[in-house]
């Protein structure tokens, strides 16, 4: 699998930079951001949220990424992060909000790093690498290959396609109107999802 089939679906975020996120292998970011989310999934107290953020921001401006890029990724997270504080507010208490709502924010923004750091070749190829062995059971590691780092890629491609229609609708003054959001929203995944197909088709990668 190389990068122009990964470049050609859509799957490119990459930022180019010299930092040590950068310069790590895709592999060890890849667990990393596995470690981090069991390790953030095991916060229990709001002092503790607020040391994963103080070190998330550091490793953020370590790897040189905009703080811009880094917020048009996590911005369509807070659309959700904002009713979510509030049903936990009420049915299990402010500290429980704050700590479910960080922890997703958090692992959404380190997520995000990953993808911004590590080039689609190198994720592909990463991939490829875990499931070689499994070759000798039928499984096409290219193909598995694929399909995760579409998954990988189609999570902030989504988030990104809620927050461009959202706009669009606040700009229309449909703000409070379902249909304004949700009929937009679907045509143009599901347009995206038409392109990827014939992608995929165009590269004999449908069968």
């Amino acid at each position: 699998m190389n990068s122009s089939v990964g470049q050609s679906l859509g799957l490119g975020l990459y930022q180019p930079g010299g930092s040590f996120l950068h310069r790590a292998p895709a592999g060890a970011k890849l667990a990393g951001l596995a470690v981090a989310a069991v390790v953030m999934l095991r916060i229990s107290a709001v002092p503790a949220v607020g040391i994963a953020a103080a070190v998330t921001m550091v490793v953020t401006a370590a790897a040189g990424i905009p703080w811009r890029v880094v917020l048009r990724q996590v911005r369509p997270v807070l659309w959700f992060a904002g009713p979510l504080l509030a049903f936990q507010w009420v049915t299990a208490g402010w500290e429980r909000g704050t700590i479910v709502v960080g922890q997703l924010i958090l692992l959404v923004t380190l997520a995000a790093l990953v993808t911004l750091t590590t080039r689609v070749s190198a994720m592909l190829d990463s991939f490829e690498s875990v499931l070689r062995p499994f070759a000798r059971i039928g499984v096409s590691p290219t193909r598995v290959a694929l399909v995760l780092a579409l998954t990988v890629r189609c999570v902030p491609m989504v988030a990104q396609t809620y927050a461009e229609t959202r706009e669009a609708q606040r700009a229309r003054g449909l703000e409070r109107s379902p249909t304004a959001l949700v009929v937009p929203l679907v045509i143009r995944l599901l347009k995206k999802a038409d392109a990827v197909g014939e992608a995929l088709t165009a590269r004999g990668l449908d069968d």
